[in-house]
């Protein structure tokens, strides 16, 4: 689990412990009131243990709180939403979670991007997608089927960038190393970095690149994806950090700006691009 999900899972047990303590009740009290054991209270309020919606509004009632109950429970949500497994997720198969992701992205009027491991998802080619997903074999035991639902599946999202609509509107920033890392033949990757060169010139699309040599003010870090400000989602190794937190938001669209910052765009941008292409298709072609 992030380290900013099991630190909400301990803010909100704190808040809980808050709520017991306001009411002068011991452990042992809330236990008789509530019915829970009082070594699960203890455990909740560590935030090592989760708590149910009917839980939360015993434990409200017995302190007195009842109008913290509604509160309480869209908190309870937010937490458990922050972390999200991706064996779980791969689960349900790549055309199931594309449809969910379809109806987000679609609904995004800007989607803000910054990616330090591979090119933004939204603008994978179908090739580039495919051989993504076939490295994910070993790490998550991915039929090779999925890899081909994947590339599939991902370009339904993609018109939305490349249709030119002011309605939907993209911000991405990505790192220079990612202009030269290859998944599958060098071909795949000239391919890629050629759609990118014609995204930016698509007037409802902002594409930075962080080059390699200048000094940083904020040091790489793991991608991250924000839409309209209102939702962050950021991929790890084992799992997904998605939070609607003002907090959390903050901290992530200061990142954005500082790493825009750093940034270069149009000519510049594409001269970098333009390099890297040329590298891979040397590699193509020693």
């Amino acid at each position: 689990m992030s380290t900013r999900a099991a630190e909400a899972k301990k803010d909100f047990g704190q808040r809980l412990r808050n709520l017991r303590i306001q009411a002068g009740l011991t452990g042992l009290e809330l236990s008789g009131r509530t019915g829970l054991s009082n070594s699960k209270i203890s455990r909740i309020e560590s935030g090592t243990y989760g708590i149910r919606n009917s839980e939360i509004e015993a434990w409200c009632r017995a302190c007195g709180a009842e109008d913290q109950i509604d509160d309480l429970k869209n908190a309870r949500l937010e937490v458990e939403r922050m972390w999200v497994e991706w064996r779980e997720e791969l689960r349900a198969g790549q055309r199931l979670l594309h449809q969910r992701e379809d109806r987000l992205y679609d609904g995004t009027k800007l989607l803000a991007v910054y990616e330090s491991k591979c090119v933004p998802g939204i603008l994978q080619t179908h090739d580039y997608v495919y051989a993504l997903f076939r490295t994910a074999e070993a790490m998550y035991g991915l039929p090779e089927s999925e890899a081909r639902a994947a590339a599939e599946a991902r370009l339904p999202k993609q018109r939305l960038v490349t249709s030119g609509s002011s309605r939907n509107t993209y911000h991405f920033v990505i790192e220079s190393w990612v202009l030269d890392l290859t998944f599958g033949a060098p071909e795949v990757l000239a391919e890629q970095l050629t759609f990118l060169l014609g995204v930016t010139t698509l007037p409802n699309v902002a594409l930075g690149v962080i080059p390699a040599g200048p000094p940083r003010t904020v040091p790489p870090g793991e991608p991250f994806y924000l839409f309209d400000g209102l939702m962050v989602r950021s991929p790890m190794w084992s799992g997904g950090f998605r939070t609607s937190r003002p907090e959390e938001l903050n901290t992530f669209k200061k990142a954005f700006t500082l790493l825009s910052d750093m940034a270069v765009y149009g000519d510049a941008a594409r001269a970098l691009i333009e390099a890297a292409r040329a590298r891979a298709q040397t590699s193509e072609n020693p």
